[in-house]
Order: structure tokens, then sequence, then C-alpha cells
């Protein structure tokens, strides 16, 4: 049996040095000779070697860092060696190319075209997510067995029903600050009975149903988004491909309809808690009784008001829920992207809330003014 301990042997003669390899230069040879790499760099310090690895019998990943090492970071120029054992040194080669030239910087133009084309690209898949999910509606509204209506149930007790109490406290308080603030400046002008067309006015129409969005899209919208890349990570959207199932009629589809429906229902809830945190602020700085507060309300904020934020408010849970099953089909299969797209899902709904916020603010800027 053949000694698989590594060897190294110097030849000197007629202005020709030498050194020969010879053995297992792999990580079982190599605890074989554990004094073996200090005489082959001392070896090498000390003048220009012909280096003849052909007669070595074997070379891993560990022989060829230490030979790399030897050769100082670089093949000699008198290397003697098969095909298959240069190949072993490609590994250190290619780090040592691509540090020389380091890749340049791109510029504001190219980082411009390169946003451009991300935001039309999302703009792509989400319109084609909006198509496929209006395919489906047209298809159940044929086949009302083929809804997942367990689904739909499940999703609106998980993104209205749980959502409640987050939504009461934060639009109680907003209530409380927003009547507060106005009252120190109607009770400067002597206008404190205006206070319930001011709370009427702004949260009926704008704070509820984008404070509830708000909330919906960091609360529900990332974890709509969780869920699927988590799908994504254990191959169950493959499996449902290969089982002929519909991922859009089974996993978007009923979290479409419930933000649709449920984000309506939950703005009305933090309406009214809000308005009762603004009617109780008023009590207290400007003295006006709650009935006195409930008997204004109706005709201090037309009915139009009421319509407009239930509106806005399906809407709102539309984009979110959009959002959500767009960036979670995006996610790859590795905990990094699951973290990056949830991130995204959220800054993207919030950021679509507020835009199209903005666009019903002028398209109904004339509707509902009393």
């Amino acid at each position: 049996m053949t000694n698989p301990a590594p060897r190294l042997i110097a030849l000197e003669g007629k202005g020709v040095r030498t050194l020969v390899l010879e053995g297992e230069w792999n990580l079982k040879g190599l605890t074989l000779a554990p004094e073996l790499a200090q005489r082959l760099e001392r070896l090498a310090r000390t003048g220009d070697w012909e280096w003849d690895l052909r007669p070595i019998a074997a070379l891993d990943s560990a022989g060829a860092y230490l030979l790399w090492r030897a050769f100082g970071g670089r093949l000699p120029p008198r290397l003697q060696a098969r095909p298959e054992q240069l190949r072993a040194f490609e590994a250190w080669q290619k780090p040592a190319i691509a540090s020389l030239a380091p890749p340049p910087k791109p510029s504001w133009r190219a980082l411009v075209v390169r946003g451009i084309r991300s935001l039309f690209g999302h703009l792509a898949d989400g319109i084609g997510l909006l198509g496929q999910v209006v395919l489906d509606l047209l298809y159940v509204l044929g086949h009302p067995r083929d809804l997942p209506w367990r689904e739909i149930s499940a999703h609106i007790h998980e993104t209205g029903g749980r959502a409640l109490g987050i939504t009461a406290l934060v639009g109680f308080l907003i209530g409380i600050v927003v009547s507060y603030l106005s009252s120190l400046q109607l009770q400067a002008l002597g206008a404190q009975i205006y206070i319930v067309d001011i709370l009427g006015m702004s949260i009926i129409r704008e704070l509820g149903p984008l404070l509830a969005a708000i909330l919906v899209a960091g609360r529900s919208g990332s974890a709509m988004t969780a869920r699927l890349g988590v799908m994504r990570l254990t191959q169950e959207l493959d499996a449902l491909e290969a089982m002929g199932i519909s991922r859009s009629l089974r996993l978007v589809q009923p979290k479409v309809v419930a933000l649709v429906v449920g984000l309506p229902l939950l703005v009305v809830w933090t309406d009214l808690i809000a308005l009762c945190g603004g009617a109780l602020s008023a009590r207290l700085e400007l003295d006006i009784g709650l009935s006195l507060f409930v008997r204004k309300l109706p005709d201090a904020v037309p009915v139009a008001n009421y319509l407009i934020g239930l509106g806005k408010a399906a809407v709102f849970g539309l984009l979110i829920a959009l959002v959500a099953c767009h960036f979670g089909a995006r996610v790859q299969p590795d905990t990094e992207s699951l973290g990056r797209e949830t991130t995204n899902s959220v800054v993207a709904a919030i950021t679509l809330v507020i835009l199209m916020d903005a666009v019903f603010a002028i398209l109904f800027r004339g509707i509902g003014m009393p």
C-alpha cells in the first residue's frame, strides 16, 4: 500500500533548481505532514524554482490553497502540471482577477433608467394581477360554489376583526388631538360650535379612511406578503401549480375580497371611535354636550361624505391586497428576499394609499361640502 503523505523533493544541478511534489496533497494527506507547509514556504522564499506537480497523486482545494500561498498568489512562470491540476487553482485566480478590475459605479442616468424600468415593471405586473382578479371574479359569478368562502371569512376576521383594538385606540387618540388643537383656535374666534363641523368633515371624509388603511397596510398587508413568501420558500406554490389549482383564485382573490369588504367596515368603526374621542375633548375644552354634538353632526356632515369615505376605503383595500400579493409572489427562495419584499410591500402600499387619497381629494373636492 502506497504512503499517502505528501512529499517535497528539492533537486539542484546544472543551474536548474526543481521542486518535485509527490504523494497525496489533499486534506487527509496534509494532516500526516504538519511541518510540510513551513518547509514549502521556506524553500519558496530561497530562490527561483521550477515546480513539477505531475507526480502528485491527489490534489484537492486544501492542497491547492497551500501551494497558491507558496506561489505568492500567482502561478509561477516555470510550472509543470497536468490540466486537471491547473483547474484546481482556478478558484483562487478568479478573486484576484476580480479585485484588479472593480466594477464601475453606475452613473445617475443609469440609476434613473433602472428606477423607471423597475417602476413600469411593477405597474405592468400589478395591472396583470388586477386583470387576473377580474377574470376570476367573472368566473366565480357563474360558478358560486368555486368561491373560497371559508378563506374569505378567515381573512375578514384576520384583517378586520383582529384590528378593531388598534384602530379604536389610534382613532380615539387622533380624535382627541384634532379636537384639542381645533378648540384652541375656535375659542380665540368665539366659534366653539364649529368644532362639530371640523371633526365630522376631517374624520369621516379624510382621517378615518386614511388612518385605517395605513394601519391595515402595516399590519395585514405585511402579513399577507410574508405568508405568500413562506409558501414560496416551502414550495407550496409549486405544489398548487402541480395539482392544477389556480393560485390567484385560491390565494389572491380571498385577500382582495376580504379587504374590499372588511376595510369599509373597519372605517365605520374607526370613525365612530374617533368622533367619540373628539366629542369627549370638546366636552372638556369647549363645554359642548354630547347630545348637542350628536344633533348637529348630521347637519354639519352631508351624507355624501360618508359615501366618499366608504368608497375610498374599498379602493384602499383593493390596492393593499394587490400590492401585498404582488410582492409576495416576487419573494425568492431565501430568507433575505422574504424580509426585503415584505418591507417593500408595506412601503409601496402606504405610498399608494396616500397617493390615491390625494386623487380622491382632487376628484371630489366639490362634492359633499356643506
